[in-house]
């Protein structure tokens, strides 16, 4: 009200162009007037709520509103009242009053703003379009980043202001990041296809700063995210490629309308199968896991998936194993269930060398009983998800996934009306166990980052499309086909960790002082890794209609001659015998003959026991010599 007050007599004294007038009671009554009812007007208008350090476009329209209607009232406080002033005082007075409520806030906000500018990261966001727009909007509001400028290819907006912020070429990063103490790089381009994004992720990597995204216009359409959500960058836009769209008559074809089991259903590769099989129409879905905590997380998350898509599937989440056969049994002809993916297993390669028997005898019994099980409930379809491991494996989980696609092999050529077929692929990005996740977490940490071998190197894919290539590999199966994904080239383990070291800001050697150093580690190749994984037993491959699925033709073992095995293979898991496993798998598998059992924890402590009890006997009886 001082601001309004003060505005008046500016007004009329540069009007006069001097301040020796008199004012007599009716223009004081109109003062008054004004004031009252401007109080009243700015009251209505919430200019007295408004956080000035947080003032935006709504505000400032408040304001020049509030303004606007005190210059009506002083105006028509002048006219009723016939008032000798200056019929140009109300529009003096207009500006005054903007410029003293109005431009103090604004002052006010400056201030702050570069107070908090002052210790906040000083950051450019690529990408000038709505996205971009939205995320300065955003990042203005907060206290932790400070936009500096946007880059952006287009060339129209090249050397334009935008929000404030001028646009540049990508060309002059380098430069900006130098001159600006650049920390981050936002990346705000949701709409670039993946190929671009990967271009644009490595054209970053040499430069000493963090590289972090928005999400992708199909997250943001999907509602599953929103622009001002900045996360570090995916390593399938560095190491993917742009994905085949699916076909969506291959995915019904075993899912519409049918009852859907998914074993493992809490697993990576589970979960995300169940995903996407609750959007594809099943009748039902039957969730199986030994993990308590990872079958509820699961159920949880397709409950308020199907919530948000306003779809309803019957969900019966079930504990159980995959060893335990009467109630697999139980299950598939209790609910009567048409299709199976079978995802449990026991996949970390050094854990299951610690642990031979009980690796052997969830993986592979764990396949046979719900294979077996589910040729005697009349099951449509089982579909193995097996790993590229399974192709001359130098480990007992690799061999043991090798097996258990003999099963189906074995169980396909008898008289069923099960279709059995596996799909084969390599790692997938961010899945339980993988390096991903544990690298994000030792750059974390501040390093080192620990790799096996400078040569090692992996095929990788991501979990989506991964799992929606097993969903349509399934409805492609004839019986006993093995399926192989098309997985690109391998990436060199070593490679994949520098890139993330230096997309996270840090440098991995000394020689460049410009930024954090986090070091790489090599500790060597663990129990039965190996350097290199092949997808393929031979050579002889065919296509099958989808171009990223390729079906591998590989001789297998006859069911009589897999019963067999099996048989052996039962004896010496329920004897702990670890070197009869070994040798049964070497006589099964082809190229794992050279395997040699050295790590299992049990087998090797049963071993020193064995040693000690003989010496602990002997020396009874050297000291009691007269018993026996």
């Amino acid at each position: 009200m001082l601001y309004v007050t003060g505005a008046m007599w500016a007004a009329v004294a540069l009007r006069y162009g001097h301040t020796g007038f008199q004012f007599g009671p009716i223009e004081y009554a109109c003062a008054a007037v004004t004031i009252i009812f401007s109080a009243v007007v700015f009251l209505r208008l919430g200019l007295y709520r408004a956080v000035v350090r947080f003032m935006g476009q709504q505000a400032i329209w408040a304001i020049i509103t509030a303004a606007s209607y005190s210059t009506l009232i002083l105006g028509a406080a002048i006219f009723f009242t016939r008032a000798e002033v200056p019929r140009a005082t109300p529009f003096i007075y207009w500006v005054l009053l903007l410029l003293g409520v109005g431009g103090t806030r604004l002052l006010a906000r400056a201030y702050y703003q570069a107070k908090s500018r002052a210790l906040s990261e000083n950051v450019i966001i690529y990408g000038a379009g709505q996205s971009g727009r939205q995320l300065l909007q955003a990042l203005d509001h907060g206290e932790h980043y400070n936009p500096v400028v946007f880059v952006d290819d287009d060339r129209h907006l090249q050397r334009s202001i935008i929000n404030g912020l001028q646009v540049v070429k990508p060309e002059a990063i380098e430069q900006l990041i130098a001159q600006h103490n650049i920390t981050q790089v936002l990346l705000a381009i949701p709409s670039a296809s993946l190929d671009r994004r990967k271009e644009i992720i490595n054209s970053l990597v040499g430069f000493p700063v963090y590289v972090r995204t928005v999400p992708t216009i199909n997250e943001l359409v999907a509602g599953e995210a929103s622009v001002n959500q900045i996360r570090d960058v995916n390593l399938d836009e560095l190491l993917g490629r742009e994905p085949v769209p699916p076909h969506p008559e291959l995915i019904e074809r075993c899912i519409t309308d049918k009852v859907v089991m998914v074993t493992g259903a809490g697993g990576s590769i589970g979960s995300e199968l169940c995903r996407q099989i609750v959007r594809s129409g099943p009748r039902e879905v039957i969730l199986l896991d030994s993990s308590e905590y990872a079958l509820y997380r699961i159920e949880c998350e397709l409950r308020d998936t199907m919530s948000q898509l306003g779809v309803h599937v019957d969900l019966v989440a079930l504990l159980g194993s995959v060893q335990d056969r009467k109630r697999l049994e139980s299950i598939y002809r209790t609910f009567s269930v048409e299709t199976v993916y079978h995802a449990a297993a026991y996949k970390h390669v050094p854990l299951v060398e610690y642990n031979i028997a009980e690796g052997v005898a969830n993986n592979v019994f764990g396949t046979w009983y719900a294979a077996d099980a589910a040729r005697k409930a009349g099951v449509e379809t089982f579909v193995l998800v097996s790993t590229d491991k399974a192709v001359r494996p130098t480990n007992v989980m690799g061999a043991s996934k090798r097996f258990a696609e003999m099963i189906l092999q074995g169980l396909a050529q008898e008289n069923t009306d099960t279709r059995f077929c596996m799909v084969r692929f390599g790692n997938v990005l961010g899945s339980s166990g993988s390096v991903v996740p544990l690298f994000r977490e030792q750059i974390e940490k501040g390093g080192p980052v620990t790799v096996t071998h400078p040569d090692v190197s992996r095929y990788f894919m991501s979990i989506p499309e991964a799992a929606q290539l097993v969903l349509q590999a399934g409805a492609l199966g004839t019986g006993g086909d093995v399926f192989v994904l098309e997985m690109g080239e391998p990436v060199r383990i070593v490679d994949l960790a520098k890139r993330m070291i230096k997309l996270s800001g840090y440098e991995t050697t000394h020689d460049n002082h410009v930024g954090s150093h986090i070091g790489i580690d090599y500790i060597g190749l663990r129990p039965g890794e190996k350097l290199h994984e092949e997808l393929l037993l031979g050579t002889r491959v065919a296509g099958t209609g989808h171009p990223m699925i390729m079906r591998a033709e590989e001789e297998c073992l006859s069911f009589s001659q897999i019963d067999s095995l099996l048989t052996r293979l039962r004896q010496h898991c329920d004897a702990l015998d670890c070197d009869g496993i070994s040798r049964v798998l070497n006589s099964a598998v082809s190229g794992f003959g050279s395997h040699v059992v050295r790590y299992d924890h049990l087998w090797n402590r049963q071993a020193k026991l064995a040693v000690a009890e003989p010496a602990a006997v002997s020396n009874v009886k050297e000291l009691f010599p007269d018993n026996s």
